[in-house]
């Protein structure tokens, strides 16, 4: 199976929904239902995310590590 996301317009969202539930669970589940909300907004509402970016702003560029310095 794969997983998509997909950004519906309200104004054919009840039509969509009605669509996809004339499959049956074995061809399409639908696994999340959400109102969607920008990157931006996202990290904007977790609680201390903005102060956190602007701490971070004050750093010196040296104090970074490039991509390979990395250990993942």
């Amino acid at each position: 199976m794969k997983t998509i996301t997909l950004k519906i317009d309200d104004r054919i969202n009840e039509q969509f929904i009605n669509l996809l539930k004339g499959f049956s669970e074995n061809e399409l589940r639908i696994l999340e239902e959400s109102e969607y909300i920008s990157d931006d907004d996202y990290l904007r509402s977790l609680s201390g995310m903005v102060e956190s970016i602007k701490e971070a702003r004050k750093e010196p560029i040296d104090n970074g590590v490039t991509l390979n310095q990395l250990d993942w």
